[in-house]
Formats: C-alpha cells, sequence, structure tokens
C-alpha cells in the first residue's frame, strides 16, 4: 500500500481523537487537566490504562523479543518477559492495598506530595524532579520507536525528513491535550486502547489463517524452533525466574504506584474502592494482553520460516532501500512492522492500515498520558499553582498552558537524542533506564511507609538519591567481575531503592511523627 494512503488512515485518525477531544474538553478548568474533577469512571480508566502500560513499545518490542538472543542485562528470550508479567501482576496488588488508600487518605493531587508532608520540601522536590525525569526518558524512548517507524514506512516516502515527522506528531499530541487534561484523556485512552487490542487480535487470526494452522498447531511449531520456553533456571543468568518477577513486581510498584502518570488516572476515580476494582481488573486484563502479544511474535517468526524468507536476506533487501542503518536481519523491533506493512511478505493492504491505526493506538495513550502528567507535576509539584499563591484561574492556566508546550519541546529533543541510539530491542532500555530513576523513589516512599523515623529537611536527601544510581551504574557495570559471574539485570531497580533506603537511614533520626 502506498505512503500516501496510509498517510491519509493517519490523518483521519487523528480528526476522530479530535472530535473526542473537543467533546470531552468543553468547560474544563484547571481541576479538568489535573485530576479530572475526581469524576472519571473507573471502567474506563481500567481499559484506558491497558493502553497506557503497554505503549508502542510493547506492541512492537515484545513480539520482536521472542526470537532474540538474550543478552547481559537484558531480557531472556522466547516467551522468557512473561516471568516480568507474572511480577507485573504482583505488583498492581501492592498499589491497589498499600499506596492507593495512602493517596486517597491525603486526598492527594500529586502523589509526591506524601514526601512533602513526610520529610519536608526538598525530599518532596526531590522526588517530584525525579518523577520529571524518569517519565521523559521513558516516554521519549516509547515515542521515538513509534515515530521512527512512521517515519520510515510513511513520511521517509514522501521525502519529509525526521525532525518534521517527529515534530508533526508531537503537536498533534499538543494539540488534543491541550485544553481537557485528565478529563479528555480517560476517554481518548478508551477508544485508542480499543482498537489497538482489536488489530492484534486481527493479525493474530491473519497469520493462523495465512499458514493454514489452529491454535495448537503454531503452539507446536514454536514449541520445535524453542519459542516457548518461559522460565530460566540458570541462577546467574540475567534472565533467572526469581530476578525477572521480583524485578517485575518492583517495575509495577514504582513505574505504577509511584508515578504521577498512572496515579493520576486513578485518584481521578470517585472512590478509594472503585479504584482499587480498576487497578486489579486492569491488571487481570493485562496479563492475557501481554500473553497474547507473545503468542504474535512466536506467529510471526513461523510465519517468515512458513513464507521462505530468509532474516538475513531481508535485512539485506531493507538495508539497499535505504530503509535501516546499518541493520543486518529483520529481527527485534523491526520484525511486526517488516512482516505487517509487506517488506519480507505481501500481505493485504487491509492488514497494513490496520497494523498502523494499531501501533498509533498504543503509541499515543502512553504519549498523551506522559505529556500530561508530566506538566501537572511541574504546574504542582515545582511551580505550586494548586495552592493560595494569589494567582487568578486565569493566571494558572496561562502558566499550564505554557509548561504543556514546554514538555512537548522537550519531547521533541529527547526524541532526537534517542535517534542517535541503535537499538535492536528498546524495551531493554527502557526497563534498565527505569532501574536507574525510579529507584530513588522506591527508596524515598518506601522508607517514609516502612520506617517512623524522620529526617532533615536538607539538600543531603539529593544528594543520596543522586548518589545511589551512581552506584548502581558502577555495581551493574562490573557485577561479573565482582559477583564471581552473576550479572546484575533487571533487579538493579531494587537495588538503587535499597541503596536510596540505607542512606536515608543513615540521615535519619528518631521521630513520633509518622
Amino acid at each position: 500500500m502506498s505512503a500516501e494512503i496510509l498517510l491519509i488512515f493517519v490523518l483521519g485518525y487523528f480528526i476522530l481523537l479530535y472530535v473526542v477531544a473537543w467533546l470531552t474538553s468543553r468547560n474544563s478548568n484547571n481541576e479538568s487537566f489535573f485530576i479530572g474533577n475526581k469524576n472519571s469512571n473507573w471502567k474506563l480508566v481500567a481499559f484506558g490504562m491497558i493502553g497506557t502500560s503497554l505503549s508502542g513499545v510493547t506492541f512492537v518490542s515484545v513480539p520482536g523479543s521472542v526470537g532474540n538472543i538474550a543478552k547481559e542485562g537484558g531480557l531472556p528470550n522466547a516467551l522468557g518477559y512473561f516471568q516480568v508479567v507474572i511480577g507485573y501482576f504482583l505488583g498492581y496488588i501492592v498499589v491497589a492495598y498499600v499506596l492507593l488508600p495512602l493517596y486517597y487518605k491525603l486526598n492527594l493531587t500529586s502523589i509526591y506530595r506524601y514526601l512533602q508532608q513526610r520529610f519536608g520540601e526538598w525530599a518532596y522536590k526531590t522526588g517530584a524532579s525525579f518523577f520529571i525525569l524518569s517519565r521523559t526518558v521513558g516516554a521519549t524512548a516509547r515515542l521515538y520507536l513509534v515515530i521512527n517507524i512512521l517515519h520510515i514506512f510513511i513520511l521517509a516516502n514522501l521525502g519529509i525528513p525526521f525532525w518534521v515527522s517527529a515534530a508533526v506528531v508531537l503537536l498533534m499530541i499538543l494539540l488534543y491535550t491541550f485544553e481537557g487534561g485528565v478529563k479528555t484523556i480517560v476517554y481518548t485512552d478508551t477508544l485508542q486502547t480499543t482498537l489497538m487490542v482489536l488489530g492484534l487480535i486481527v493479525c493474530v487470526i491473519y497469520i493462523l489463517n495465512r499458514m493454514d494452522y489452529s491454535l495448537g498447531e503454531a503452539i507446536s511449531g514454536m514449541q520445535s524452533r524453542g519459542l516457548t520456553q518461559i522460565f530460566n533456571a540458570d541462577i546467574n543468568s540475567p534472565g533467572f525466574f526469581l530476578k525477572q518477577i521480583i524485578g517485575g513486581m518492583f517495575i509495577t510498584i514504582a513505574m505504577t504506584g509511584l508515578d504521577q502518570e498512572m496515579m493520576q488516572k486513578n485518584i481521578s476515580v470517585r472512590t478509594l474502592g472503585d479504584s482499587q476494582k480498576n487497578m486489579l481488573s486492569f491488571s487481570v486484563i493485562l496479563v492475557f494482553v501481554n500473553l497474547l502479544f507473545l503468542l504474535l511474535g512466536g506467529l510471526l517468526y513461523l510465519f517468515v520460516y512458513h513464507e521462505g524468507a530468509s532474516f538475513s536476506q531481508a535485512g539485506a533487501d531493507l538495508q539497499s532501500w535505504g530503509l535501516y542503518h546499518g541493520q543486518t536481519n529483520v529481527t527485534g523491533d523491526n520484525l511486526f512492522p517488516s512482516v505487517a506493512l509487506g517488506l519480507i511478505d505481501a500481505v493485504p493492504p487491509v492488514i497494513s492500515v490496520i497494523f498502523i491505526i494499531a501501533l498509533i493506538s498504543a503509541l499515543f495513550p502512553s504519549a498523551d498520558g506522559a505529556l500530561t502528567a508530566l506538566t501537572s507535576s511541574f504546574c504542582i509539584d515545582i511551580l505550586g499553582l494548586n495552592e493560595k499563591n494569589g494567582l487568578t484561574e486565569s493566571q494558572k492556566r496561562k502558566s499550564r498552558l505554557t509548561v504543556h508546550l514546554t514538555m512537548t519541546v522537550i519531547f521533541f529533543l529527547f526524541i532526537l537524542l534517542f535517534r542517535e541510539i541503535n537499538s535492536r530491542s528498546i524495551i531493554d532500555k527502557i526497563l534498565n533506564l527505569a532501574g536507574y530513576t525510579y529507584g530513588p523513589l522506591l527508596g524515598l516512599f518506601s522508607f517514609g511507609i516502612l520506617t517512623k523515623r524522620g529526617m532533615p529537611d536538607s539538600w543531603v536527601i539529593a544528594l543520596i538519591c543522586l548518589l545511589s544510581p551512581v552506584a548502581c551504574y558502577f555495581l551493574q557495570t562490573y557485577s561479573a567481575q565482582w559477583l564471581g559471574g552473576y550479572v546484575i539485570g533487571i533487579e538493579i531497580l531494587i537495588i538503587n531503592g535499597l541503596l536510596t533506603f540505607l542512606g536515608l537511614y543513615a540521615i535519619s533520626h528518631k521521630t513520633q511523627t509518622a
């Protein structure tokens, strides 16, 4: 299918989003933008959060990871990612019954206000700053992956440079989140999650029919090629099952429970009970959707073998067409788009359209939510716009819109930075980066919840939170040498949080305040 026709479908999709945004952002104000007037429907939030949690990275990178050879610190191959998913599920239970009750009890708009109430201004600003850094890096990495695919398969064919592609996509996101914020995103995320899941199901059904396989035959074919292994029993491997499960649990606690973007939607629900129902429903569905993505990954590799295409030859063809720079094979993040858009085998045009729409639907819930959450956190936590500071509602709105635009520009610059990084599977990089940026948040909140000790309201708190990731970097880099062959992988988040916790304990003192 031509790039022009695909672009028409993409533009039609954007128009649909703008209509939803216009309908939901009427009569909106700052409270609507930040927490949706605390009137969001928990069922819509639960379903829409699937798209936010999965993102375009899951849509492309998880299926491609099934056939990857595991690298040091990276995800295991075959269905090993499901070990992490099991950990995710356990983490959501902790978030639902430990963190959500705390946030509702304190009636928080920004979850980092808890750190202010517990420890003071330095802990509060440090926590908010680490969130802004964490979400900016994670969101732009996800955005880069999908924008790069849209650029390669659509916009580059029209002679449009990459930086223009990135700017156009960010402008689209900016326009439909500019006014409504969370109030709008609850509805747009529901629409986009629906389209993403439908696209996933259609692609699975198409591949099964094309190969004339039943589901059982496909699983047998995956098994014969070693693509069905889930659990890794090698304790020295970064894919060891206990590392993956426990690491996945703490990733969820940190990247969901201590993340303003994810919690912003949850605390926009009217009651704690409904918010907990949202979290548990969402976690169960997420397990099955991730399993479906892994199944799709196995099917994609079977499909290429079935059609008789050589990965290395297909990669050479793609390189000769100028579509990939320095790529030697069509695996990892390149596999799904290469098959769906007909570069390995000519698929029906409708599949290409479904893939592009589903990919965008996977991209936007994570991107629009991150942009809104970062704006909210900066306005509330750094600028203090929800405090009684003498500003009128109109002045606060002007400040919020300025921050929103500035965050969009920062996203654009980070995307250009990721353009310079070449990786077969960007989900590895995102989970590893999360270990460094979310670790201090995990340490701060854990210390506040698990102890009754106080701390001096001092810059030393920020220093400890900065030094812990630095120490973790050296520990992870030299772990095999220092620890007798043991390679630190996904558990770097736990180590980072523990180092932060111990550092905070060292400067703490006994107090009656809990």
